[in-house]
């Protein structure tokens, strides 16, 4: 099929889906999480296919642990869409209203985006959030996954896809694109496409930018630090930091760089280093983290790196200033965390880093929607725009005004018969 018949008959089922009630979205996720569960062994088969190619083309071993969607993994995929379903229907709560004159009241009420267009890794437990979200948020999707993940990805889809039809949603609310070409014709549908949400590196993203004329919600690299404070308690410090960059490396929200108060890194750097090798992971440093432990220079280029994997670069600061500005400077406004027992230095450093998610005192690793209790995520926006960090339901869905009147014309106050009253309400559009 064309891309443009593709997308067409996504926009025009979006439309209907907008107006699906919560009991039906519901009842269509819980299919699907029955899907899942009932077709597990066909969803493994179709992994192990994928791994076997990714192993022979020299796929790198975090990319290969991203792309691993085993029993565990289904579960937790499973679990997310239980969660997703306990949540509020996002669709159609009132934001406001305000009675602008007798029997003339405005209301803005939350609506579906409309056409999503989702461009993500090598994650399969990725699809699964994503069309999730964007069902029960009541828009349509065009999902286009990693090319390593090609046959999890489109067993994955045809399940949720089917599952999601046979409990009443819409035909054609979401389809599954495989291929670069796909991703250029889709760039160009912004008469069908509302927003598009690339998952990837901050050039990826730019090229998206630069190439569409439809709205782009970035997530770009995750260069995300931990700030080890003259006032921490080192023993919790050594904790989060080790969380925080090898709970799960290939992520992220895993920290890349870790910035060390000056007081404290003679005392604090030994100790976080025995603790990161025995989890082997590789460290680079300034010249006054070398003075203190043993390990690589780390040059300009590793303050901007995303390394997903075991490595992690440290510097050596005078204070919570020069640590903010190194975050503004080189972070990606991702997620970044003060360690610190001080909390007006912990109010300085989340008013002054310029971030999407500023953490005190624990595990960057929270940056994350089901953590959060969003269900899932569709990525973590490090825009500016309507949504940023962990992108759930609620940066899923936008708003419309609906006004009800009573024959009111707009020349009965233009000629000051009639005047504005302005009164808010706390009235429900129903």
């Amino acid at each position: 099929m064309l891309m443009d018949e593709l997308a067409r008959r996504v926009k025009e089922s979006s439309i209907k889906l907008a107006a699906v009630g919560a009991e039906t979205k519901n009842k269509a996720l819980a299919h699907i999480a029955e899907s899942l569960i009932a077709r597990k062994n066909e969803i493994i088969k179709a992994n192990r296919e994928d791994l076997r190619r990714s192993e022979q083309e020299n796929l790198s071993a975090p990319l290969l642990k991203r792309l691993k969607f085993d029993e565990a993994k289904i579960a937790d995929a499973i679990e997310g869409i239980h969660s997703l379903i306990k949540l509020e229907d996002p669709v159609g709560r009132t934001v406001f209203s305000t009675g602008l004159d007798d029997s003339l009241e405005l209301y803005r009420v939350t609506c579906p985006i409309g056409v999503i267009g989702v461009i993500f890794e090598s994650r399969p437990d990725a699809l699964v959030q994503i069309s999730t979200l964007c069902l029960k948020s009541g828009n349509g999707v065009l999902l286009k996954g990693g090319s390593e993940a090609l046959e999890t990805n489109r067993i994955l889809a045809e399940i949720i896809i089917r599952a999601a039809e046979e409990a009443g949603i819409p035909s054609n609310w979401a389809a599954l694109l495989e291929t670069r070409a796909d991703v250029n014709e889709m760039l160009r549908m912004d008469r069908f496409i509302d927003l598009i949400i690339p998952r990837g590196s901050n050039d990826f993203v730019r090229y998206i930018m630069d190439n569409s004329k439809i709205p782009v919600m970035g997530h770009a690299d995750g260069i995300c630090h931990c700030y080890v404070d003259e006032d921490a308690d080192l023993d919790m410090a050594v904790k989060i930091v080790l969380d925080s960059k090898t709970q799960y490396v290939a992520v992220c929200n895993a920290a890349e760089t870790l910035l060390v108060h000056e007081k404290v890194a003679p005392e604090f750097l030994p100790a976080v280093k025995k603790s990161l090798d025995d989890k082997e992971v590789e460290l680079v440093g300034c010249p006054k983290t070398q003075a203190l432990i043993p390990v690589g220079s780390a040059t300009e280029a590793d303050w901007g790196t995303e390394y997903l994997d075991y490595k992690l670069s440290i510097k050596v600061v005078a204070g919570i200033d020069e640590a903010i500005d190194h975050i503004n400077l080189y972070g990606s406004g991702h997620t970044d965390a003060i360690i610190t027992r001080s909390r007006e230095k912990a109010v300085r450093f989340m008013d002054y880093v310029d971030s999407g998610n500023v953490f005190w005192n624990c595990s960057t690793r929270f940056s994350d929607g089901f953590r959060y209790g969003f269900g899932a995520e569709v990525g973590i926006s490090t825009s500016k725009i309507h949504s940023r960090g962990p992108v759930g339901l609620d940066g899923l869905v936008i708003y419309k005004y609906k006004l009800i009147g009573d024959g009111h014309l707009v020349e009965d106050y233009a000629n000051h018969s009639r005047t504005f009253k302005h009164i808010k309400l706390t009235k429900e559009f129903k």
